[in-house]
Formats: C-alpha cells, sequence, structure tokens
C-alpha cells in the first residue's frame, strides 16, 4: 500500500485520475446512445439497385439545379445531409423538382411514383445521412393524444399555420402552408426537417410522441364541422369581426342613402 500511496502524490496522477475519468464517461455516453438508437427500430435498409435507380433520377430531374454530386449551386442548396425525409417531404408535396412557374412553399402534384420518390430520398441519405424517412408506427395519429397536440400546436405551430392549420400570412411575403391536405408522414417529416421558413423541431425539442400528438390533433381537428356556420377558412376571430364590421358599415351606408333618396322625394 505504501508504493500506491507514494504515486498517488506523484503530480502526474491527478492527471491521469482526470484522463480516466474522461475515458468512463465516454464509454458511457457511447453504450446509451447505441442504445437508445437501437431502439428507435430505424426503417428498412436501401439497397443498392434502389440507390442506383435514385441517383438516375437525381441526374436527371435534380441534378440541374442541385448540382451533380448534390453539392449545391447559386440556384440550390447542397443536399449533402439533408437526409431521405427532406427528399420524400419536398418530393412528396409536389414542392421539388421545381419548374419556373412553382412558388416557394406552394404545394403540387407529386411527379414523382412512390417506388421514385422512396429510390430517390434512398440515394440523397447514402450521400451523407441526415434525418430518415419515419415509420408508419412513428406516424400513427392513433398513438397520439388530442388534447395534448392541441395545447403544443397552440404553443408551437399556430402563430403561423393558424389555429387549426389553415395557414397564413408570414413576413417578406411568404406564408405558412395550410395543413389540410399534409400526410400523418408529411406532417412528421416537415417538423423533423424544417422545410422553407419553417424551423427544425428535433426530438429533443419536441419528442416522437409530442409530434404524434400533434398529428392527432391536426388530422382530427380539421375533419371537424363548424357550428358556426361560414366558417371564413377558420382563420380566426379577427377575420370574422372584420367581415361582420364591414357588413354593417355597408348596411349603414345602405340605410343612409335610402332615407337620404326618400327625404329628397318627400321634399319634391
Amino acid at each position: 500500500m505504501s508504493w500506491i500511496t507514494a504515486r498517488r502524490r506523484r503530480p502526474a496522477a491527478s492527471y491521469a485520475l482526470v484522463v480516466l475519468a474522461l475515458v468512463i464517461i465516454g464509454a458511457g455516453y457511447a453504450i446509451l446512445t447505441s442504445s437508445g438508437s437501437a431502439s428507435a427500430s430505424p426503417p428498412a435498409t436501401a439497397n443498392s439497385a434502389q440507390i442506383t435507380e435514385g441517383s438516375h433520377i437525381f441526374s436527371e430531374s435534380c441534378a440541374s439545379c442541385h448540382g451533380e454530386f448534390a453539392q449545391g449551386t447559386n440556384q440550390a442548396p447542397s443536399l449533402i445531409g439533408a437526409g431521405a425525409a427532406a427528399v420524400d417531404f419536398q418530393v412528396s408535396t409536389g414542392r421539388m423538382p421545381a419548374t419556373a412557374l412553382s412558388a416557394e412553399n406552394q404545394r403540387g402534384p407529386a411527379k414523382f411514383n412512390p417506388a421514385q420518390i422512396a429510390a430517390l430520398a434512398a440515394y440523397i441519405q447514402s450521400l451523407g445521412g441526415g434525418p430518415p424517412i419515419p415509420t408508419a408506427a412513428q406516424v400513427n395519429p392513433a398513438a397520439g393524444s388530442y388534447g395534448l397536440g392541441e395545447q403544443l400546436f397552440e404553443a408551437n405551430c399556430a402563430a403561423c399555420h393558424n389555429f387549426v392549420g389553415a395557414g397564413g400570412a408570414l413576413t417578406e411575403g411568404k406564408s405558412a402552408p395550410a395543413l389540410t391536405q399534409s400526410t400523418p408522414r408529411q406532417i412528421y417529416e416537415a417538423m423533423l426537417t424544417g422545410p422553407e421558413a419553417m424551423p427544425v423541431f428535433n426530438d429533443l425539442t419536441i419528442t416522437p410522441q409530442e409530434k404524434r400528438d400533434i398529428i392527432a390533433y391536426v388530422t382530427q381537428v380539421r375533419s371537424q364541422p363548424n357550428p358556426g356556420g361560414l366558417s371564413l377558412g377558420r382563420v380566426g376571430p379577427v377575420t370574422e369581426g372584420l367581415v361582420a364590421f364591414l357588413g354593417l358599415l355597408l348596411f349603414l351606408v345602405l340605410c343612409a342613402l335610402w332615407i337620404t333618396a326618400k327625404h329628397g322625394k318627400a321634399h319634391e
């Protein structure tokens, strides 16, 4: 024991203890992260044929803007590290490939079939990783809570997308799209990747379960009937109040014109 005490008193012993503690902490963190990723049930790995098909589609339809190797150009950003989820969202909603007549953030018909979209997403995923396409279990609305989803949506999404997902105007001429046609997977992918002006809500900001809660709310609220009659897009009380005010103002103007005309005829 005396030799251990003697070595412990040496100056180098404290540095060795610090290094040992860092090694133990690093090993523990690696074990925790590896176990977490293993339980996440990632989607099936794309095969080489699918990636090759996606490469051909990219060369024909995307490389002119994003670069031959998806490195990005002055016309479009790099897709290296963008992930399959971003590709699946942009292409399945018809936002990409962009055309001269397509506006930013405007939804349209998809230009590729599901198999082609999956191949293109697999090719981009193979270049530099990124968020993968979520599985059906991850985006299942039945696994979410409508009440919790409403609270989360109002806190994080309603400022741009309106309280019922009807969309709304943003600054600099941009707009948040309506969510009335978005599928559960597209909603999840949008939160995961943050397209256009939308911020990224990663799993630390909004957990996967909270994402399912939001999906449950969005998919249910758009099918609910409106007990008030004409909804005016369900964009909130400000628009409804403005329409009521303008309608009342028009009624008062017509009444004033009618009274003036009647008084003029009586005077004659």
